[in-house]
């Protein structure tokens, strides 16, 4: 423990030393001699605008335009009046009653119009940060800020939550990672503003909060070669830009199960020194400013949640038992140009996560352990609803980035740093007794490291992409496992004592890649590349990985895409650390079989989709248009030493494992309909996993006792030669939602008064679904758990109070409307210790106001 003490205070260090970096920006960097920024380079073959099937925009979030983005300038033009035809006589205006509507703007003050030109000049980086990234041939779903606060829940949901409503990701407890991308086990790599945020240490509790969501984007398919080692899936994540007028808003929400969920945001800009323009709307800093600053952007969030479900139940009564959470999630964002082509950013997070482990009552004593444990310090007998486990995690992490845009060249170098730590804590007499061993469990991980990424536009037809990666992680694994000696008559001794097996590793892993987007023609596109990855940890291991994928648009509306990749994926470091099973010998924790190292997996993948939008119902001048947005995608996965993970023991973290062989197929439709103030959408993901013989940590399956489902062969041995489903494996997986907006503006206050009668404005109703056919459970994974269907509804309202131009809302949420209960899983199945029920019915509110 000193040694992780001295590792995360060199780490608090190195944050607060970046934080004060970027502060003393606003003092130096008044010097530099000011200019306009460089115009963003176009992107040759931008990638198709995939059908978005939630609540979604358009394209990828990283190559979203962004809110605070300039209005484009159009061209002069000289119209000539028609000649006017004899005029009627004019008519005596009649009065017409109106609707109150909002009070017009006042012009924009000096210190609005410099918050306008330093948001346009970020805006601009913005562009050219998205040219550095490509997600040309692979399919997309991007969710926006405030998409996710029209959502039943809003920003108070998780980030998982959120993304259930995406084509192909099925829900999981959070015990075993809370969801999977087309039936993969974890393999997702997460990106905040285009720098991959590294491998942790796996825990129940979300680390992201998504009021700092700008928008998020779910890539999937043959992923370009600057994305690698996660390769099942891109949760694209871009930083708000909408919180930088020196204001934000205060929240409260709570309900069911004594949630408790206060929240805070604010931004604003500070250092500022640029003389403000006397011309309303017109953002341009004037020509003698010449020694001119324009300031420091900021925002930070929070947010703490206390409730009695903090993980999900292990019973399907309505009240959880011994289920309290305390959480608190945290964030913050920095930016300024030190020149008028460089931009330096930070990004800081945080995130302390409390659980209790749910207790289930009848657990029987004596039936767990090699052999059972009878007795324990003299007890012979406990009530498993007593059972005290807890654990604790706590996560920080840091971006600290430069980008420069200069003469058709866009590039960022970025340090980053994540540290993590989780300790589960055994009750020592009740785990001895009912699961014979008692693991007190320490996990934790220092990762610091560089990425570069860089694009370059050599021609009206190529864009050459490259770039690199460069990580070190120590990792340490801590567990003092209490556990019985046995005597020569194979008995248990009550004589408990511990025993420690301590790991630790330093990690690394470094990549490199080089690709070109070639734009054939305006409307085929292909895009090739290569990257080489290299890992030391455990075992060490590298593989070159071609990459390639073509963007066909035939016609305005319609898009194909197909693509292939070679994929390199490395374990999670804290998950395959070795056991030392000597130590176990000739106590009630012994195990037997090999424990070879886990391996990274290798594997072909293949996508192809299209994309059709239809519009019609337009006007005259060609908008307002409905739209209806269909899309298709297929994709199979052939993988060597395909990597798993699961809950082998009473403590509720991950091992990770090798089958030697594994395939993923399937098939998602999707769909989004949307005209005027009315949006729905549906996702329908068909596929399977199935893998076979365990080639790492084999002594995590039994292969003492025969079974019978099993045709009398034991787990291993059934394993080795038959092809199973994973076990989260699920065959049909949909989501679908709606939502419909009164106005599309907030009620006034004399709306809300009453005093023109009553007003539907600024009411929003919306409703989304989840259905699974079921994980998978039983000896081997060879049954299912039954199907499900869960709907949630939300009702909010936004509206001005006297004399206040920045609105209030209110907002009630009811998640499981019918109340269905529901297994996610049963407690069997490979690597499932116990079973978990989906949310039972809860009705919260809330209430925020701007400030």
């Amino acid at each position: 423990m000193p040694i992780v003490q001295a590792v995360s205070s060199k780490h608090i260090l190195a944050s607060g030393f970046a934080a004060l970096m970027i502060c003393g920006l606003a003092e130096t960097a008044q010097s530099e001699t000011p200019a306009q920024p460089p115009a963003p380079t176009q992107n040759p073959a931008a990638a198709p605008q995939d059908a978005p099937t939630g609540p979604v925009e358009n394209q990828p979030s990283q190559a979203a335009p962004d809110e605070t983005a300039p209005a484009t300038v159009l061209p002069e033009t000289s119209v000539q009046a028609p000649k006017q035809a004899a005029r009627r006589p004019k008519q005596k205006p009649r009065a017409v009653a109106r609707e109150a509507g909002p009070p017009p703007q006042a012009p924009l003050s000096p210190e609005a119009q410099a918050e306008a030109r330093i948001a346009a000049k970020n805006a601009i980086f913005d562009q050219a940060r998205s040219n550095i990234f490509t997600t040309a041939g692979t399919t997309s779903d991007t969710i926006s800020h405030g998409a996710i606060q029209d959502l039943p829940q809003g920003d108070n949901a998780t980030i998982e939550k959120v993304l259930l409503q995406a084509p192909g990701v099925t829900q999981d407890s959070a015990a075993n990672g809370s969801l999977h991308v087309r039936n993969d086990h974890a393999n997702l790599q997460y990106r905040i503003n285009g720098v991959l945020l590294p491998d942790g240490v796996t825990g129940f509790g979300s680390i992201f909060d998504t009021s700092f969501i700008g928008s998020m984007s779910l890539v999937t398919g043959a992923l370009p070669a600057e994305y690698g080692l996660r390769t099942v899936g891109l949760v694209d994540i871009t930083t708000r830009t909408d919180l930088f007028n020196n204001s934000g808003s205060v929240g409260m929400y709570g309900g069911s199960f004594g949630t408790v969920q206060p929240s805070f945001e604010y931004g604003g800009t500070f250092g500022n020194n640029c003389p403000a323009t006397t011309t309303p709307g017109a953002y341009k800093a004037p020509a003698s400013a010449t020694d001119c600053f324009s300031g420091v952007q900021y925002y930070f969030t929070g947010r703490y949640l206390q409730n009695t479900v903090g993980i999900e139940s292990a019973t399907p009564t309505y009240n959880a038992f011994h289920d309290f959470s305390q959480q608190d999630r945290g964030f913050a964002y920095m930016s300024a140009f030190v020149d008028p082509t460089t931009r330096v950013s930070l990004i800081a997070g945080t995130a302390t996560n409390n659980f209790q482990i749910p207790d289930r009552p009848g657990q029987p004593v004596g039936m767990m352990g090699s052999p059972p444990v009878m007795s324990a310090f003299g007890v012979t007998d406990f009530n498993s609803l007593l059972l005290n486990e807890n654990q604790v995690e706590n996560t920080q992490f840091s971006v600290l980035t430069v980008q420069k845009s200069y003469d058709g060249f866009d590039g960022q170098l970025s340090y980053f740093s994540r540290y993590n730590t989780l300790h589960f804590s055994p009750d020592p007499i009740g785990d001895l007794l009912i699961n014979g061993v008692a693991s007190d469990v320490t996990r934790t991980s220092l990762t610091n490291g560089l990425q570069g990424d860089g694009s370059y536009k050599l021609s009206n037809a190529h864009t050459l992409r490259a770039g690199f990666s460069f990580s070190g992680e120590q990792a340490f694994v801590g567990n003092t496992s209490l556990v019985e000696p046995v005597d020569f008559a194979g008995n248990p001794i009550d004589a408990p004592f511990n025993i420690t097996d301590n790991v630790s590793k330093l990690g690394w892993l470094a990549g490199i890649y080089v690709q070109d987007e070639w734009k054939v023609t305006d409307k085929f596109t292909i895009n090739t590349g290569l990257r080489f990855d290299q890992m030391d940890q455990f075992v060490s291991a590298n593989q070159f990985s071609p990459r390639l994928s073509f963007a066909y648009k035939p016609f305005e509306n319609t898009t194909f895409h197909a693509g292939y990749a070679r994929y390199f994926t490395p374990p999670v470091l804290v998950e395959a650390a070795p056991t030392n099973l000597a130590l176990f010998n000739n106590t009630t924790g012994a195990v037997s079989g090999q424990s070879s190292p886990v391996l990274p997996e290798r594997s072909h993948y293949f996508d192809a989709g299209a994309d059709q939008t239809f519009k019609f119902g337009c006007g005259s001048d060609g908008k307002g248009c409905s739209s209806l947005d269909l899309g298709v995608d297929a994709y199979y996965k052939i993988a060597q030493d395909l990597i798993d993970n699961g809950l082998f023991g009473q403590a509720l973290v991950l091992d990770a494992f090798n089958y030697a062989r594994g395939y993923n197929e399937g098939i998602e439709f999707k769909a989004k309909f949307t005209s005027g103030n009315f949006q729905a959408y549906g996702n329908l993901a068909i596929a399977q996993q199935r893998a076979n013989d365990p080639v790492s940590n084999q002594y995590l399956f039994d292969n003492t006792t025969p079974l019978a489902d099993l045709g009398g062969m034991t787990e291993l041995q059934y394993l080795q030669t038959h092809f199973i489903y994973t076990d989260h494996n699920q065959f049909v997986t949909a989501s679908a939602g709606a939502l419909y907006q009164f106005c599309g503006r907030p009620a006034t206050a004399a709306e809300m008064s009453g005093d023109h009668g009553f007003s539907w404005c600024g009411i929003k109703l919306s409703a989304d679904a989840i259905y699974g056919s079921g994980l998978r459970n039983g000896d081997a994974n060879i049954s299912t758990v039954p199907p499900y269907t869960q709907v949630n509804f939300g009702i909010q309202r936004e509206f001005l109070l006297p004399n206040d131009p920045k609105p209030m809302t209110i907002r009630l949420d009811v998640v499981n409307l019918f109340d269905r209960i529901y297994e996610i899983r049963d407690g069997t199945g490979i690597g499932v210790f116990a079973p978990q029920f989906g949310p039972r019915l809860g009705i919260y509110l809330g209430i925020s106001k701007k400030i």
